[in-house]
């Protein structure tokens, strides 16, 4: 991280502590990640993210037995076996924190082309390493005294975007002297993420033999009662999945908002994609490409959950042609679109 001189303070006496300020610090922030996929470290993961009341909100006298019991007995080995079908071992870290780390020194790149040094830029997960409470002290002890902070989510959601500021309101919390912050809003209508996206399927489909029947863009899922108390997720994914079809071109038959990645007894946002991709193949529709754009990186729900075990219901369905377009990650119009978000949120700060 780079570093802001020491810099003594207007009208302060020579015996004043020094200290740094005067940068400006971009922290983007991700879901998080277990350091391995054996048991323990697997368990301490599942049992931050599972226990975060924004993720599930259940009374915690009914849900922590329940979760410390049997859930995270068991968990750990399934969620363990599908990371380490994913893991990148020759890094020895999961593909989301690869790809997070790329994304950074990317956009890092870029706000140094805008800014120079004025800007630091570092990333932190919201569960598991490294801590946005680490992140926020290394950016302070840097010089840091304004802050902008970037979930990398481009749809709103209680359980993501709100849970990744959470974390960040915690971790002012045990500073003297705190930053001025910003929390970047989502960008799931955002221009130049719209034609991220669209270039991501032309590309895809330019590759194929045979173009699909359907693309159907598979959203991470909420419980239906999130949307009826106010969450707004369900309907920005609605309209990033219009603007995605009419950046395209493309009628409404030739696309289909989906939702993946059910947990727990009661009704989520439907149609589920697991289901719905069987349903299509019944239905005659032998080639289907699939997209996640509520995805900023590659991570467990998309190569292990859509690549595997949703291609597989599509298959077993009587699917013949199964199609993953990859995250956008830290591909050059994806960076550009991201750093785009960057500049608009910095406006008054710097130019």
């Amino acid at each position: 991280m780079t570093e802001c001189p020491y810099n003594p303070l207007p009208n302060a006496e020579p015996d004043h502590p020094k200290v740094r300020f005067g940068k400006v610090g971009v922290l983007l922030a991700n879901l998080g990640t277990p350091d391995d996929y054996t048991y323990w470290p697997m368990r301490r993961y599942l049992s931050e993210f599972l226990s975060d009341k924004r993720v599930v909100d259940y009374s915690a006298w009914l849900w922590q037995p329940l979760l410390q019991g049997v859930i995270l007995s068991k968990r750990p080995f399934a969620s363990g076996a599908a990371y380490k079908s994913i893991w990148n071992h020759e890094a020895g870290e999961s593909p989301l924190l690869t790809i997070t780390k790329d994304q950074t020194a990317a956009i890092k790149e870029q706000m140094h082309k805008q800014f120079g040094d004025r800007v630091v830029v570092d990333f932190c997960m919201r569960y598991g390493n490294p801590s946005t409470k680490s992140k926020v002290r290394g950016m302070v002890e840097a010089g840091c005294d304004r802050i902008l902070f970037f979930p990398l989510y481009p749809h709103y959601a209680g359980a993501t975007s709100a849970t990744a500021n959470d974390q960040l309101f915690r971790a002012l919390m045990e500073e003297k002297w705190q930053p001025s912050v910003r929390t970047v809003p989502a960008y799931y209508d955002q221009p130049s993420y719209i034609d991220a996206l669209a270039g991501s399927v032309t590309d895809a489909y330019a590759k194929l033999e045979t173009k699909p029947d359907i693309l159907v863009t598979s959203y991470h899922g909420v419980p239906k009662r999130y949307l009826m108390e106010g969450d707004p997720y369900h309907c920005q994914c609605q309209k990033t999945t219009r603007l995605l079809k009419e950046k395209l071109g493309w009628e409404d038959t030739q696309i289909k908002t989906t939702f993946q990645s059910k947990f727990g007894p009661e009704e989520w946002l439907q149609p589920y994609t697991v289901e719905e991709v069987a349903r299509l193949a019944e239905a005659g529709h032998k080639r289907i490409a699939v997209i996640a754009p509520a995805f900023s990186a590659d991570c467990i729900e998309t190569l292990e959950e859509i690549n595997e075990e949703i291609k597989e219901s599509f298959e077993e369905a009587g699917g013949e042609e199964f199609t993953y377009i990859p995250c956008l990650n830290d591909s050059p119009p994806h960076i550009a679109a991201l750093s785009d978000v960057i500049t608009q949120n910095l406006k008054g700060w710097v130019e």
